[in-house]
């Protein structure tokens, strides 16, 4: 299995414009920091047993029975959870997607079945998708919006999973961290409200993306099956409880003011076009236009996105700048997929985007394996 880091090691690198950020563009609220500050004397006592507070707050804004809620120290440890409690024999995972998911069931020793997006259909989900849900399966793993296409699942495509999730008797794991970054005006459809699989549903949710919030390590699993629950609880137990401090924060930051989700979504609609544009009037390059998210997976005229990405960080300069990037191999974990594609996130403001892509086509101009001739 191909070796994969969570995070970013931007730590090692200096003087590169980070695409492979995913944080969010204004910042953690103030009213965070504000309560980071009050707390700090309480940084002596051990975290609250249960943490009450913060699963009510979550519970308030997911609108469901807090006691539907665990907390864990950050998304990719619940995930690790939930398939150690559950030992699936057999599950279906998109691909590309978040890399853990596949992780964390091969740890659980079970057998992982891929239905491969293409970039040639944007990433889109096909009938084969819908198709490949089928009786021998134990669980099926969504990411919507989707890491790290920004592909967004429509009511149809969720109604018939939905319908097959029902009727093969199935878990559906939903992680739905970028929820709040759509761009197509409709309503969002999660899979925690769909009729007739609500003890079969898990969502994941995440403070990080939301908030600017990364290093706290907060998430959330939310189920109603009260057995799978405590199953996922007794792996919990490895660990005291989230940290104290990052309690308090994710508790702050659901009462971050409307105004600061909205100024973060039109921020991310103007940069997503402006990234999006300016990929595809370089020659050789092609992206989709992402739905969700903040993230486009792009196609390179690049003969290997690793390699390609490894020089750029230890080769390559333009005006003093590289780059840095996601080669988007490590999304689907087959080796040969995506071989000539990288992940860029468009947090950073338009003129720094600006910046990025012409040092993206200088450095493809340069390249030696780039695949098209000027």
């Amino acid at each position: 299995m191909k070796k994969h880091v969570h995070g970013g090691n931007i730590y090692s690198y200096r003087d590169c414009v980070d695409f492979s950020a995913n944080c969010n563009p204004l910042g953690t609220p103030e009213g965070v920091k504000q309560a980071v500050v009050r707390s700090l004397d309480c940084v002596g006592n051990y975290p609250q047993v249960g943490y009450a507070p913060l699963r009510e707050a979550l519970g308030k804004y997911e609108d469901i029975d807090p006691d539907s809620v665990i907390c864990g120290n950050g998304a990719a440890e619940l995930i690790f959870s939930l398939c150690q409690a559950v030992r699936p024999k057999r599950a279906l995972v998109p691909a590309p997607s978040f890399a853990e998911y596949e992780q964390a069931l091969i740890s659980a020793g079970c057998q992982v079945e891929h239905v491969f997006l293409r970039e040639e259909e944007d990433f889109a989900v096909k009938e084969n998708f819908i198709e490949s849900l089928h009786k021998g399966l134990d669980i099926v793993f969504l990411c919507n919006p989707n890491n790290p296409t920004g592909y967004l699942y429509t009511q149809r495509e969720m109604n018939q999973i939905r319908d097959l999730v029902k009727k093969y008797d199935l878990f559906l794991f939903s992680d739905e961290v970028y929820r709040e970054f759509c761009y197509t005006g409709a309503p969002y459809i999660s899979a925690f409200h769909l009729e007739g699989i609500e003890e079969q549903v898990v969502l994941i949710d995440s403070v990080s993306k939301r908030y600017s919030e990364c290093g706290i390590r907060i998430g959330a699993l939310i189920t109603r099956h009260k057995e799978l629950k405590k199953s996922v609880m007794k792996f919990c137990q490895a660990r005291l409880s989230p940290p104290l401090l990052g309690q308090i924060v994710a508790e702050a930051s659901i009462d971050a003011p409307e105004s600061y989700m909205l100024s973060t979504y039109n921020e991310y609609v103007e940069r997503r076009k402006h990234l999006i544009d300016g990929l595809n009037r370089i020659p050789g390059c092609y992206s989709p236009i992402p739905m969700g998210a903040f993230y486009t997976v792009a196609r390179l005229p690049v003969d290997n996105a690793d390699k390609f990405c490894e020089w750029c960080l230890s080769e390559f300069e333009y005006e003093g700048q590289t780059i840095f990037m996601a080669p988007a191999s490590g999304f689907y974990t087959t080796p040969g997929l995506g071989k000539n594609e990288v992940r860029l996130a468009y947090v950073l403001e338009k003129e720094e985007l600006s910046k990025a892509l012409i040092v993206l086509q200088k450095a493809l101009e340069t390249y030696p394996g780039r695949t098209i001739n000027e």
